[in-house]
């Protein structure tokens, strides 16, 4: 039976996470050639001694470059093509995307296996096209193309949404990561026409001087 070339096969992982209010995205530094010194996503080769599976290798390749675990790991897409990966037979590099979304407080990332340092980044203000590895930088546009088309339609992330909130911190969220300003009236209305949200009955934000806001929750089922 012959042998063919076969491409370089890796996973990489879109994490993000809104940062000072703005949709961002958690890059590395990477520390081993090819792109030494370039900003890229944590990624790495599927090991077929190691993982049983795509979902194994995205968690396995997570843990050893941020030393971290998010929950939610998802397929994104799966990109490839000649040319795309230097170390492969004919540059041929295929990868398979996954995201994940966590807010900040829950992301506790250390620099690890091949990782010089990370960062993270908003996705409008994102390092120079030469500064990136691979095709790194038009991946993590499209990943914020996407959730933002899920929050415009509504389907929020349970990932970026806390577990209770007023509706003016839901839309400080969703403005976030929009990236735009939102009229008060038209997304309250949006959210009850949607059936979105659900008060939590009897529950306020306690602190407020005025007349304590009500709390709310997403209603199932939302996106992890």
């Amino acid at each position: 039976m012959p042998l063919y070339p076969m491409p370089l096969a890796r996973v990489e992982v879109v994490l993000q996470s809104i940062m000072n209010g703005r949709l961002s995205t958690l890059l590395v530094k990477r520390a081993e050639p090819p792109y030494r010194g370039h900003w890229a996503l944590p990624g790495g080769v599927i090991r077929v001694d190691l993982d049983a599976s795509l979902d194994d290798a995205a968690a396995r390749v997570i843990a050893e470059r941020l030393q971290i675990s998010p929950q939610g790991l998802k397929q994104l897409l799966t990109v490839g093509g000649a040319e795309r990966e230097p170390r492969a037979p004919r540059g041929w590099g295929l990868s398979v995307v996954y995201r994940a979304m966590a807010r900040e407080e829950e992301l506790k990332p250390v620099a690890g296996k091949r990782v010089e340092s990370w960062a993270w980044h908003a996705v409008d203000s994102l390092p120079d096209s030469g500064d990136f590895a691979f095709d790194h930088e038009a991946i993590v546009q499209q990943a914020a193309v996407w959730i933002r088309a899920e929050f415009e339609d509504l389907r929020l992330s349970a990932s970026l949404v806390p577990e209770q909130f007023t509706l003016g911190e839901l839309q400080l969220i969703c403005e976030s990561v929009l990236g735009r300003r939102l009229d008060k009236s038209s997304f309250r209305r949006k959210l009850r026409d949607r059936g979105v949200v659900m008060p939590i009955e009897g529950a306020f934000q306690s602190g407020m001087r005025n007349r304590p806001a009500a709390l709310y929750a997403l209603s199932l089922p939302q996106a992890k």
